[in-house]
């Protein structure tokens, strides 16, 4: 008896044994592989200049930071500086094409053809090209209405001179320059009818030694405010060191330079490269032509130096508010060029197209457009 009591029970043993191990196979099972993860978008931004610039280049390398960082993980970005705008930009635009590179931003005008150029070649890379016209199925451009926050410069200009010339160191006679450079001449003469704004040209983008010959030039020839469309610090930094005021260019140059640098009409372009990095990632990237102003906040004023009273600040919001309700804009007329012929009747607006295409200086700008 005792004998089949333990026969029984090592039979149960046996069958529980097995139960167990046919429960254990379970829990040992290789876990299910977790998806891959998807490779990161690679996306590449070509430089005219280097970031340290501290204007053009480091606001478009500022905002290339900001989207690292937004994004993560879904982007791998790599940018290089200082490629000349022609045939070598062609092949630097090429070469990261070719290394699978699926968004590439150029940032410059000089980079136009050689963008569409390299655009042909590779359909399936998304071009972005800044202060350009020509667009394909795969290319678009982008830039701002720098005109807007310019002319707001110009109104403190205007009030802060105090023998009414004003020195305008130029990068090319292009329509870009000379929209701004009309656009601050206007915001300087709607509070200042007086305001002579006199122009020296550089034929550079990135010179900091010719920008400051020009500024010192222009300094030299009476004008107490110095204002810009260069890519560095060096006009404003020439001005300080005569004891005169600036208005900067790019970034916040006054962060720079300091309190003589009255303000500044600044990029924001993180706030248009965000958008897109999106539509790229979300498969909604359509070729484009983008144009934003005040209102999107790609363009802005800097703060105002400490030197700014209160009674200009004033002003400046007032005009600002205006162009951001939308009811008006800075080419509205009347405006006479510079010879002083009606440029736009009264209760017009330039359009776009004539905007982008300009090519006459308006009254009150002394200086020549050089003939290409």
């Amino acid at each position: 008896m005792k004998r089949k009591f333990w026969m029984f029970f090592s039979l149960l043993t046996v069958i529980a044994m097995l139960l167990s191990a046919c429960g254990g196979s379970k829990a040992t099972e290789a876990p299910t592989a977790a998806p891959s993860k998807a490779e990161p978008m690679k996306i590449a931004f070509i430089y005219i200049g280097p970031p340290g610039d501290l204007g053009w280049t480091y606001e478009h390398d500022r905002a290339r930071k900001i989207v690292e960082q937004k994004f993560g993980d879904q982007i791998a970005v790599k940018y290089i500086e200082s490629v000349p705008e022609g045939p070598d930009a062609a092949r630097v635009i090429r070469q990261y094409a070719q290394q699978g590179y699926k968004m590439i931003f150029t940032t410059s005008f000089g980079y136009m053809d050689p963008t569409i150029e390299v655009a042909q070649e590779f359909p399936d890379v998304y071009f972005e090209h800044c202060s350009g016209y020509k667009t394909a199925p795969n290319v678009s451009t982008y830039f701002g209405r720098m005109y807007q926050p310019r002319y707001l410069a110009g109104i403190v200009a205007g009030n802060m001179t105090k023998n009414n010339n004003i020195g305008y160191v130029a990068a090319f006679p292009i329509p870009e320059v000379i929209r701004g450079i009309n656009a601050f001449t206007l915001g300087a003469r709607s509070v200042n009818p007086d305001v002579k704004v006199h122009v020296v040209w550089t034929n550079t983008w990135y010179d900091p030694v010719k920008e400051r010959e020009a500024a010192v030039a222009l300094l030299d020839a009476g004008a107490d405010i110095i204002a810009q469309h260069q890519d560095t610090t060096e006009p404003q930094k020439a001005a300080q060191e005569r004891g005169m005021l600036s208005i900067g260019y790019d970034s916040d140059m006054g962060k720079f330079v300091g309190d003589s640098v009255l303000t500044s009409p600044i990029w924001n372009w993180a706030a248009y490269y965000e958008q897109t990095i999106q539509n790229a990632l979300d498969g909604t990237w359509k070729s484009h032509q983008y144009w934003g102003g005040l209102k999107d906040n790609v363009v802005q004023l800097a703060e105002f130096s400490p030197k700014v009273p209160q009674d200009v600040r004033d002003q400046v919001e007032a005009a600002k508010q205006k162009i951001v309700s939308g009811d008006w804009d800075v080419f509205c007329g009347p405006i006479n060029a510079q010879d002083g012929s009606v440029l736009v009747p009264e209760g017009q607006c330039m359009s776009d197209g004539d905007l982008l295409g300009m090519k006459v200086f308006v009254e009150g700008v002394e200086g020549t457009i050089p003939q290409n």
